[in-house]
């Protein structure tokens, strides 16, 4: 290898010498020699989000909210303030928004971005399950805000909150999808939620979520931060859009949502009947708990520890699709659970009771 090198290096040099002289000797070949100027290759706009903001701001809408207070003045003031962002879904008038936000309100103006304000605001319906409300304000054109059905949001996506913070005026946060399926915090079986750690403050509620091309992603919930009281830093919530638009389409139907119950939670289980707590061991089954003794389950014979495997023949391998298969099986539809029990195999048919939900 040494004597290559000693045969090789010697000529290189003087190759390189050559060039250098005959370069020197004539400086208009330096002129035709080829430019590597980064700042030519690379767009000025390159890590810009600015298209994206402009396709979905103008269909992001702040809310304020009034209500009359029972108390006397000297306690507090007659009335009480709510003031929340909202997202345009049809060019005539629907407007997704949380319930939080309108809770309660006796009159609701909707404040556009270029300037409109509606006072004649129809409330068409609520959902305390996902923190939803849906609005109707008598207006024609007005932008919608891009929705692709085809977006999975996965954790890692660069993510845009867009919403009226404390009243500054619009404002646009970024940040990235921390987790998926987040249903542990929303208290029901029935809801999910984006984990994201774009800014959110009191105002974002019922903004738009969106991803880098423009499209929605969600709708900002801040109800968590607000249950608990607590200074949270990093950590924000937002309603899937997919989820969103199934519980808007529920309530133009029939003016509020309508979801099967049995009356049982349940447990992932792998194929040894053990707990799934990760991401990565297939799940076989559900482990029925806390069965409602008044529910649909536990009067056609459900009993805790059984083991769901299948529902109508269609077998239970994701459960937050199994609960949402479930949801939205109507009321009185009977349906067939194949169910492990000490290692046997039962039929159980279950008739769907409707869910109930409370109003807060």
């Amino acid at each position: 290898m040494l004597k290559l090198l000693k045969f090789i290096f010697p000529p290189f040099l003087a190759g390189l010498g050559v060039a250098f002289i005959i370069i020197w000797l004539n400086p208009t070949l330096k002129q035709n020699l080829p430019s590597f100027d980064v700042n030519k290759h690379i767009p000025s706009q390159h890590m810009s989000f600015a298209d994206a903001v402009d396709k979905a701001a103008p269909a992001v809408v702040t809310i304020f909210s009034e209500g009359f207070s029972s108390q006397p003045r000297y306690k507090r003031q007659n009335t009480v303030r709510e003031l929340g962002s909202g997202v345009i879904m049809s060019s005539d008038g629907y407007i997704l928004t949380n319930y939080h936000v309108v809770n309660n309100a006796d009159q609701i103006l909707v404040l556009l971005t270029d300037g409109r304000q509606y006072f004649d605001v129809q409330l068409i319906g609520f959902d305390t399950v996902t923190d939803l409300a849906l609005l109707k304000i008598p207006a024609k054109n007005l932008p919608v805000i891009p929705i692709d059905t085809n977006f999975n949001p996965r954790v890692g996506d660069v993510i845009l909150a867009i919403g009226n913070p404390l009243n500054l005026g619009q404002t646009i946060t970024q940040g990235v999808i921390s987790a998926t399926g987040k249903q542990t915090l929303t208290e029901s079986q029935y809801n999910t939620l984006l984990q994201m750690d774009a800014a959110v403050n009191v105002g974002n509620s019922g903004g738009a979520v969106i991803n880098s091309t423009g499209a929605l992603v969600g709708i900002t919930s801040a109800q968590f931060k607000t249950r608990y009281n607590i200074d949270i830093q990093g950590i924000s919530f937002a309603i899937p859009y997919d989820l969103a638009l199934d519980v808007m389409a529920k309530l133009i139907k029939d003016g509020r949502v309508i979801r099967g119950y049995l009356g049982f939670k349940g447990t992932p289980v792998d194929n040894t009947g053990k707990d799934v707590t990760d991401l990565y061991t297939p799940i076989v089954g559900l482990r029925a708990t806390d069965i409602d003794p008044l529910g649909p389950a536990w009067q056609a014979g459900m009993k805790n520890g059984d083991i769901l495997i299948k529902v109508d023949n269609t077998p239970v391998t994701d459960p937050q699709r199994t609960l949402k298969k479930i949801g939205n099986t109507s009321p009185g539809t009977t349906v067939i659970f194949e169910v492990i029990r000490n290692g046997e195999r039962l039929e159980i048919q279950v008739e769907v009771a409707e869910l109930e939900t409370g109003v807060y």
